[in-house]
C-alpha cells in the first residue's frame, strides 16, 4: 500500500493522545471565547465587516492573479501605506498569510553563506522558513541575547535574528531591545514576527519592535499577520523600502502566491483605522490578560504571567490536557489546548487568549469554569 504508513502513524498519534480533529463552529456560537486569536474583538465589528463586503463588492471575490500580474489593487497599496505608517516603518508587503509572510521574510534575506540565528521557541512558520532558507540556521536557547552573540561570533558574512516578539505557547515577550544591540555588535539584521504584538503592545497598539524603539531601525524586519488584533486575514512584512522592493522580486511566497483576497484587505484596513481612533483597546486586551493570569493563579493553578495577551495554564499531561479543554467546552467556554509536537518543551497547556471586549463578569466566569473543571 503506497500510504500504508500513515495508519501506523495514526495509531502512535492515537496511544500517545495527540490525535487532532477539526471542529467546525457554527457562525452564532454559544460558548464564551477564549480561544480564538480575536485580541481587540474586532472580527465581528461592523466597521470591520462592512469593510470587508464594500471591498469585495468593488473588486470582486478574489485578487484574480499574483501581486506582480493582477493581484496588486490600489486597496492593497493603501493597506500597505497605512500599516507601514502606524507600525512606525518606510514601507510594507502584503502577502497572503502571516506564514507566508514569514517565510518571504527568512528565505529571501538568508542567502548562500548567511548564518540564520533562531530562537528555541519560534513560531513553526519561522522554524520552516529557516529550514528553507539557503544560508546556515543555528538555534539558541530562548530569549538568551547572550547566546545569539555567541553564535554571531563564530560567523563571518551575512547573517540575521530571527525571533517572535510575543511568542504564542506562553505569551512571554522576547528582550527585542537585547537582541538589536546584540546583532548590532556584529553587524547583523533583526527578524521579528510581531503576530501577537500587533494591537496590544505599544503605543495604540502599534506593536512590539515599535514599543521596543526599534520601529523604522534600517536593520530590523518585521512580520505581522492581519488575522488576529485586526480579525481579518493575510501577514505582512514591514521594514526599509530596499528591504521590500527585495522581497518583491525575490520572496518566492510572494511572486508565485495568488494576491490575499480584496475583502480580507479591506476588512484589516477598517480594523487598522478603527484601532487608530479607539488606542484603548491595546491596553484593555493586557488588562484582561492580567486580570485572568491573576485571578488564576490565586486558584492555585500555575500561569504563566502574559507579557501581551496570551495567558498560558500548564496541564500535567496530554490526555489531561484535551479533557480539561473539552470539559470547559462542556461548561460553555472555549479554551484553546496545545500539546506536543505544538509546544517546544513538551509542556501540555490550555492557552486562553484576552479579549479587549471582555466584560468583568464573562472574566470571573471563566477563571471559574477553569479551575472547577481542572
Amino acid at each position: 500500500m503506497a500510504f500504508g504508513w500513515i495508519d501506523e502513524q495514526a495509531e502512535a498519534r492515537r496511544r500517545a493522545g495527540l490525535v487532532r480533529t477539526l471542529r467546525p463552529r457554527p457562525a452564532h456560537s454559544p460558548l464564551l471565547d477564549l480561544a480564538s486569536n480575536d485580541y481587540l474583538g474586532l472580527a465581528r465589528h461592523p466597521e470591520v465587516i462592512e469593510g470587508a463586503a464594500e471591498a469585495a463588492r468593488r473588486w470582486g471575490g478574489g485578487a484574480t492573479g499574483s501581486r506582480l500580474v493582477t493581484g496588486t489593487t490600489e486597496l492593497h497599496t493603501e493597506l500597505e501605506r497605512e500599516l507601514a505608517d502606524f507600525c512606525g516603518f518606510e514601507s510594507a508587503l502584503v502577502l497572503s498569510s502571516g506564514y507566508a509572510a514569514n517565510l518571504a521574510a527568512v528565505t529571501a534575506l538568508a542567502p548562500h553563506g548567511s548564518l540564520v540565528v533562531s530562537d528555541a521557541g519560534n513560531h513553526a512558520s519561522l522554524i520552516d522558513g529557516c529550514r528553507l532558507a539557503r544560508g546556515t540556521t543555528q538555534v539558541v536557547s530562548h530569549t538568551d541575547p547572550e547566546a545569539v552573540r555567541k553564535a554571531l561570533g563564530t560567523h563571518e558574512g551575512p547573517a540575521v535574528t530571527v525571533s517572535d516578539t510575543v511568542f504564542s505557547v506562553d505569551g512571554d515577550a522576547a528582550p527585542l531591545a537585547e537582541l538589536a544591540l546584540a546583532c548590532r555588535e556584529y553587524g547583523a539584521g533583526l527578524i521579528v514576527d510581531d503576530a501577537h504584538g500587533l494591537g496590544v503592545l505599544g503605543d495604540g497598539g502599534r506593536g512590539a519592535p515599535y514599543a521596543a524603539g526599534l520601529a523604522g531601525d534600517p536593520d530590523v524586519v518585521v512580520t505581522v499577520t492581519l488575522s488576529k488584533s485586526l480579525g481579518s486575514q493575510g501577514g505582512a512584512v514591514l521594514g526599509p523600502a530596499a528591504v521590500i522592493d527585495h522581497l518583491i522580486n525575490a520572496a518566492r511566497t510572494f511572486i508565485f502566491d495568488t494576491g490575499l483576497a480584496p475583502a480580507a484587505a479591506g476588512a484589516a484596513l477598517s480594523a487598522l483605522r478603527l484601532l487608530r481612533r479607539e488606542p484603548g483597546r491595546a491596553a484593555r486586551a493586557r488588562e484582561v490578560a492580567t486580570a485572568l493570569h491573576t485571578r488564576l493563579t490565586a486558584e492555585g493553578l500555575s500561569a504563566v504571567r502574559p507579557d501581551a495577551a496570551v495567558v498560558s495554564v500548564r496541564a500535567p499531561s496530554p490526555e489531561r490536557a484535551v479533557r480539561w479543554a473539552a470539559d470547559c467546552r462542556e461548561a460553555g467556554l472555549a479554551v484553546g489546548c496545545f500539546r506536543p509536537p505544538s509546544v517546544p518543551d513538551g509542556v501540555s497547556r490550555l492557552r486562553l487568549t484576552a479579549r479587549a471586549d471582555l466584560t468583568e463578569e464573562q472574566i470571573e466566569h471563566a477563571v471559574d469554569v477553569i479551575s472547577r473543571n481542572r
